[in-house]
């Protein structure tokens, strides 16, 4: 089989015999395939410094040596190679290394060596500087020792001579490996003639597919498993070809390290073929059940009954979230996209405060992971600030919270299945919008430790109150939408205040694409659906008194007819001032009732009428055994 040559291999390739300083970015601690026949067998897996060793050698390279601020200068795969620079460039070897510090004003600091090895014409050498992210503490803080050791390897570099060999002139390399471009100054390598950065991205596509592939496919599995499970999918390749594809879309972003550790696990753990997917849960999240796996579908069937329950009123924004949860359960969900990883679902809830939002979103969250407590909350006002992404994702080394980790993803390694909900979205700072745009597209984000956080197994739903007032042309908050308007209009009008918003006001209809069709516009409280939540209320009180302190309450026809014409009465606050207003009626008056008349447990109470229009409001109430009225 034909080996897939990577992108930065090609460069290298191409880069190496022009350009006598390359700086290799990205993953440089991650293993990887080498892909050509020499040294090395083709496609064996190996450490980059393997990697790059073997590529210098067949390409006709006396010697190659590894630098680090630690132990110095090796050569771990030819320690002759080591003896010979040190002669080469006036230095010794000392317990297999060539001790050296990076910065200083000796003559043997790690920079001087470097130049001397650069400008001989005697063998052709290749200096690999690792770990070149941590020699200094960040770009910002060089001191001059810092400067001048980043000016003599420029000087190296720019001075680099070419040496005669058995296979054609080559000129002396000098490589940095970094983790992140910014890590090194940026005069290093802007504007710097002989220059080039390598991007060592995560495997492609076609490099992750190409595992499962051929004779790499028996690598994955036990001998026992392998041979008992193969013969079924060589007479069914299209399953086999299904496998792959889903395998592939689910590990986008892992590196070839991980995917290695992984196929390793999947021997160890005797998975059967058909079951390869189910080690990415395993290696990502820890745990061999993913709760969507086992989720009922039978239980989703009752589902808006059980939603109606709770949520009053809003039947086309349960139906609408349910179309989202019943395609991730049939696996349709994000079907028509090339990225597996993203999200279970994405919703945008919007309408009115008090229309039963949030509690939607709970109670999906009780429905699919058996506890609203699965629901995660974030109030977005909390995160306008500039640096307010380091609150939800994690501050990067060397600053203050770095070792307490982001609160979003911290959560969700905590618990990798569970619904994130972040009420107000529009109060966010743009830099955290720019984090949700990663996430819906590729459904990871790497935290401020550099640890890859997953939320491919999450719902995520943004609330907000966009679309219910809007600015006329004075600037002046007005009106956007009113309860004498029919629904079909409220979502009109709040759907194209949203879209106005995200493409003309915040100018990032990038958003708003991610978010596509799941805008979720909920209805005012209306009356009817007023007095369903009134009851409901009530009948939680009654019912929560009998169960916990056997008080038994009956409240009389015509009581409760006043108490629901005062209840229902505004509901320009929705169910939230519904219950404010049973609060006010009927909690506070019935425990001033109970207090004065000692009633604490075991009694049976009928209240007779509210008087609500008192200060503060009242009730008439007796207590039925003792016949007693107050």
């Amino acid at each position: 089989m034909e080996a897939l040559i990577s992108k930065w291999h090609r460069e290298l390739e191409l880069f190496s015999g022009i350009k006598p300083l390359l700086i290799l970015e990205g993953n440089v601690l991650d293993q990887y395939r080498y892909p050509v026949e020499g040294s090395l067998r083709q496609d064996e897996i190996v450490p980059l410094s393997r990697y790059l060793y073997t590529y210098f050698k067949d390409d006709g390279y006396d010697q190659i040596v590894f630098y680090s601020n630690l132990v110095g200068f090796v050569s771990p795969y030819d320690p002759e190679m080591l003896t010979r620079y040190a002669a080469l460039t006036g230095t010794s070897v000392n317990q297999g290394a060539i001790q050296a510090e990076f910065k200083g004003n000796d003559a043997n600091t790690a920079p001087n060596v470097i130049r001397r090895a650069m400008g001989q014409k005697q063998a052709a050498t290749v200096t690999v500087l690792e770990m070149a992210s941590h020699y200094i503490t960040t770009p910002e803080r060089m001191d001059q020792q810092d400067v001048n050791s980043f000016n003599i390897l420029l000087q190296s570099a720019l001075s680099s001579a070419w040496v005669r060999t058995p296979n054609g002139k080559k000129q002396n390399q000098l490589i940095l490996l970094v983790n992140k471009l910014n890590d090194l100054p940026a005069w290093f390598y802007l504007n710097n003639p002989v220059c080039k950065i390598l991007e060592l991205d995560a495997p492609s596509r076609e490099e992750r597919k190409r595992m499962l592939e051929g004779e790499n496919l028996a690598g994955f599995f036990s001998g026992t498993v392998y041979r008992r499970d193969v013969p079924y999918y060589r007479e069914h390749p299209e399953e086999l070809e299904r496998l792959r594809e889903r395998f592939v879309g689910l590990t986008e972003g892992l590196s070839f390290t991980e995917l290695e550790e992984m196929r390793l696990l999947s021997k160890q753990e005797e998975t059967p073929i058909r079951d390869l997917c189910t080690v990415v849960d395993l290696y990502k999240y820890g745990i061999k059940e993913n709760p969507w796996s086992t989720l009922s579908v039978e239980s989703l069937k009752t589902a808006k009954q059980d939603f109606e329950k709770r949520i009053k009123g809003q039947d086309a924004a349960l139906e609408r979230t349910l179309d989202v949860v019943k395609r991730a359960v049939t696996g349709l969900n994000g079907i028509n996209s090339s990225s597996t990883g993203k999200p279970k679902g994405v919703l945008f809830y919007a309408g009115p405060t008090g229309t039963g939002k949030t509690e939607t979103a709970k109670a999906l969250a009780e429905k699919l992971f058996g506890d609203e407590s699965a629901c995660i909350r974030f109030d977005m006002s909390e995160y306008g600030q500039s640096h307010s992404d380091q609150k939800l994702m994690g501050a990067p080394p060397g600053y203050v919270g770095y070792e307490a980790g982001g609160q979003l993803t911290n959560a969700v390694k905590e618990n990798p299945f569970c619904i994130l909900l972040f009420d107000e979205i529009e109060k966010a700072h743009s830099s955290i919008l720019d984090k949700f745009l990663q996430i819906l597209e590729d459904g990871r984000m790497t935290d401020g430790q550099g640890k890859t956080v997953y939320f491919s197994e999450t719902i995520i739903i943004f609330t907000s109150n966009l679309g219910i007032y809007v600015k006329d042309a004075l600037g002046n908050r007005q009106p956007n939408v009113t309860m004498d308007m029919e629904y079909s209009e409220v979502r009109t009008r709040v759907r194209s205040a949203i879209e106005d918003y995200f493409k003309l006001e915040l100018g990032r209809p990038e958003i708003l694409n991610r978010i596509g069709e799941n805008i979720v516009v909920f209805d005012y409280i209306r009356k009817d659906a007023a007095k369903l939540i009134l009851k409901s209320q009530v009948n939680k009180i009654v019912g929560n008194l009998r169960e916990q302190k056997n008080i038994r309450i009956r409240i009389e026809d015509f009581a409760y007819q006043s108490l629901e014409e005062a209840a229902t009465f505004d509901l320009s606050n929705g169910g939230r001032g519904i219950g404010n207003q049973v609060e006010s009626l009927l909690v506070n008056p019935l425990s001033r009732w109970m207090f004065d008349n000692a009633v604490v447990q075991d009694a049976e109470l009928v209240i007779e009428g509210f008087d609500t229009a008192a200060n503060p409001p009242a009730l008439r109430c007796r207590k039925e055994e003792e016949g007693a009225q107050a």
